[in-house]
């Protein structure tokens, strides 16, 4: 079991209001906030953001690099997967693998990749 994951960003009042959509919309409820970072938590685990060493932040999220390919949520519902697809672009993500959706993973995988705001790799799979 994940206890939390710490994500650094660049721009944390861009990415607070994604991720207070997208976490919300999921049952998350924020946990802690502060100068420098926010969470959220839903049962045991928590999602942090916080501001990056700004010396250290300028080049973007690069996919394929060394590090983390992207972290994967789950909700019980397809149609919640469908309609979070829809709304996604509003709030400043991109959707990823358009022509392959919902099935990129493959054909028993039914799942939603998409960018956050700062180009983040993200995933929300439908668990039913």
């Amino acid at each position: 079991m994940l206890h939390h994951i710490d994500i650094y960003v660049k721009d944390l009042e861009k990415q607070s209001n994604f991720w207070s959509w997208f976490l919300g919309e999921l049952g998350y409820q924020e946990f802690q906030k502060w100068e420098t970072g926010i969470s959220w938590k839903k049962a045991d685990f928590y999602y942090v953001l916080s501001i990056g060493d700004q010396g250290l932040i300028q080049a973007p999220y690069q996919k394929g690099g060394i590090g983390l390919n992207h972290i994967a949520f789950g909700t019980e519902k397809r149609a919640t997967v469908d309609r979070l697809k829809e709304e996604i672009q509003a709030h400043g993500g991109k959707v990823l693998y358009v022509e392959d959706y919902p099935y990129a993973g493959g054909p028993d995988h039914y799942a939603l990749y998409f960018n956050d705001p700062e180009g983040m790799k993200m995933e929300l799979v439908a668990t039913e």
